[in-house]
């Protein structure tokens, strides 16, 4: 799940810089090739490999492993195919900026729902 958050927000950010795959490959000390492989999600980065990249998007290597809030479309667009769901049908992962007694009652749902999840596992 970590690497398929790790190459969206890797996308989503070579997108934002208008860079290359190739330049930040370059940037980071790594070949094109295994970067498109761990965009597309068939490569296993290092921690070392990470934060190289992370160096290279002038970005913090936390930034990176944090989770997306890309809509299923784009993740699958960005996987060139369908992506990887680490949640099942009917249930969705947000990123949002909230008061403390909003972030209260999410956390209250949360808990509720990680709970359903952990019985149909």
């Amino acid at each position: 799940m970590h690497n398929q958050i790790f190459f969206t927000n890797v996308l989503r950010l070579l997108d934002e810089q208008h860079m290359t795959k190739s330049e930040l490959a370059d940037q980071a000390g790594i070949s094109v090739s295994f970067l498109s492989d761990l965009t597309n999600g068939k490569a296993n980065p290092s921690l070392k490999i990470m934060d190289a990249i992370a160096r290279a998007l002038n970005t913090a290597l936390p930034a990176l492993l944090e989770m997306t809030d890309l809509d299923q479309e784009t993740l699958d667009m960005l996987a060139g195919g369908t992506a990887l769901k680490s949640l099942p049908d009917g249930y969705v992962r947000v990123t949002a900026v909230l008061t403390p007694f909003q972030a209260f009652n999410v956390k209250q749902w949360d808990q509720e729902n990680r709970k359903k999840l952990g019985k149909k596992r």
